[in-house]
């Protein structure tokens, strides 16, 4: 059996570490792309004004804007079908679309495919094989495209199609939230939801928007009628689309806030969340459009949505001590008996050969230094240990928290260790 060496233990994390953030990095640049261009192009098509000049109309122009940004005037049109002849330039809006799903797609692979046993499984959530894990996970991705796909193809062209496939959508995605929290870490299940929703956006640009696109431009360049659908079908995806992209945001968050996904109904406060960035999402959406029309904003959804977000923080927010709040309240507490905690709870993944996020805590000088991350992870943030794998108790989390709010030194408490 080789022995690990603890170099190459060091070298090979911190090289992960680099992974990590040039993929977060990465993934974080090309999502504000993608979004930026999708709130853009829902803004543009919801403000469009009939052409005021009938050479456009006669063009065939449904639709101009005029705008002023960066010192520029800008005036975009658009077509009612297509124009009479295709450019010689045309741009296409999919790179921004496939980067992020790509690299995202990687950053998961890296953080939780590949640690599923760390990052998925909690067993006391459900006590299954990583493997096992990982398969279920790639099978959300993929499940949740074919039941969106499934209920646009059934209900999107029927008469209020759009509020039947919303219902379809939104009972999907609750279901699904609640069956994720019922089978991986809470942390996990969060960002899983938030990455299935994500693939499906991908997946529209990818299966509907971009084919239909060029199915236009083929028969503009053949000679022959365009086929309407083909534009509203990618419309309607694209609408979709704007209103998965707050929830999103909010599920990818989340994994930093360990308060949100480390409770009982968890996935109730996930699908909350995602409704609620929803509804406000539909506020910013109407508003373009009943701009345009003279009518009055739309604005009782934002409120309405940020009522759930208010609604979800009472109800979430902790109960008050019975006891003093004062860190001294209870008395001092031992650098030794903290150290005891760490030992137990934490050196295993931070130590001399597996310093995780580089940090390392297997000496009292070494907790010492690291203390105020200490404190943050595991007393504040509640986020270490991870999935809670060495099942820390918040009455060792109130210690941690009691010791360096009184001072996190050892010679404050009366002790010794420093000098073993």
């Amino acid at each position: 059996m080789r022995l690990l060496d603890p170099m190459e233990t060091l070298v090979d994390a911190y090289l992960m570490d680099w992974l990590n953030l040039l993929l977060r990095w990465t993934h974080l640049v090309t999502a504000i792309a993608w979004i930026g261009a999708s709130f853009y192009f829902v803004f543009l098509d919801n403000s469009l004004r009939p052409p005021q000049d009938p050479a456009l109309s006669d063009k065939g122009v449904g639709g101009e804007l005029w705008a002023v940004h960066g010192g520029g005037f800008y005036h975009p049109q658009k077509y009612r079908v297509a124009p009479a002849t295709m450019p010689e330039n045309l741009h296409w809006f999919y790179w921004e679309s496939y980067s992020t799903w790509l690299s995202g797609f990687a950053l998961f692979t890296v953080m939780y495919l590949l640690n599923a046993a760390t990052f998925l499984v909690d067993k006391t959530v459900f006590d299954w094989s990583p493997a096992a894990a990982i398969c279920a996970a790639l099978g959300f991705l993929v499940l949740c495209w074919v039941v969106y796909d499934i209920i646009c193809r059934s209900f999107g062209q029927r008469k209020n199609g759009d509020l039947i496939v919303a219902a379809g959508v939104l009972a999907f995605v609750v279901a699904a939230s609640w069956l994720a929290c019922q089978l991986f870490a809470g942390r996990a299940a969060f960002l899983l939801v938030g990455a299935m929703l994500a693939t499906t956006m991908s997946a529209n640009v990818f299966f509907w928007i971009i084919p239909g696109q060029r199915k236009v431009v083929a028969q503009l360049r053949a000679g022959q009628p365009v086929d309407p659908i083909h534009g509203w079908r990618a419309r309607q995806r694209s609408v979709h689309n704007t209103y998965f992209t707050l929830p999103v945001l909010v599920a990818m968050l989340s994994n930093h806030y360990g308060w949100l996904h480390s409770g009982k109904q968890n996935w109730l406060v996930l699908v909350l969340l995602m409704l609620a960035g929803a509804l406000i999402r539909h506020s910013f959406v109407a508003r373009h459009k009943a701009m345009v029309q003279g009518q009055r904003v739309p604005w009782e959804h934002a409120a309405f949505g940020t009522a759930v977000l208010l609604g979800l923080a009472v109800w979430m927010a902790p109960a008050p001590p019975s006891a003093p709040a004062r860190p001294d309240a209870l008395g001092p507490v031992s650098f030794e008996a903290v150290q005891a905690v760490i030992e137990q709870r934490c050196v295993m993944c931070h130590n001399a050969e597996l310093r995780n996020k580089n940090i390392a805590l297997h000496t009292p000088q070494l907790i010492l230094q690291h203390a105020q991350a200490v404190y943050q992870q595991a007393a504040v943030l509640k986020l270490m240990p991870m999935n809670n794998a060495t099942s820390i108790t918040e009455a060792e989390r109130a210690l941690i928290r009691r010791w360096f709010e009184g001072g996190a030194t050892p010679e404050a408490n009366g002790s010794a260790a420093m000098h073993r």
